[in-house]
């Protein structure tokens, strides 16, 4: 709403512009999901939908945690790792993430 404007105006002048902003109730949880990471909102954020002039948009209302995406680790890279540093699959894997995907490092690692 428009600080100081009245609500029951302010609800005309969206009818007359064909806007209409519908809240969604009871929402557990919203998961934006990027190549990164998640974006997760909690419990109790507020959502709208809003339609107007035949297009939908859904407002978001909230602070969400951000959830980082492990990095994707080739079975070739940790193949590698564990035959350069005599270590298992698992450890070489865990240096791996550890490291970001870096081969270097994670024999690095491995062999302090």
């Amino acid at each position: 709403m428009i600080p100081g404007m009245n609500p029951r105006k302010m609800k005309q002048m969206m009818k007359q512009l064909g806007m209409d902003i519908t809240p969604i109730e009871n929402v557990e949880e919203i998961i934006v999901k990027t190549a990164l990471g998640n974006y997760v909102f909690p419990a109790g954020t507020e959502i709208a939908k809003m339609r107007m002039q035949g297009a939908v948009t859904y407002q978001i209302s909230g602070e969400p945690e951000f959830i980082a995406a492990p990095p994707s680790i080739p079975d070739e890279d940790i193949a590698l790792v564990a035959e350069q540093t005599g270590t298992s699959p698992e450890a070489a894997r865990a240096a791996l993430i550890e490291a970001s995907g870096d081969i270097a490092q994670a024999i690095l690692s491995l062999n302090d």
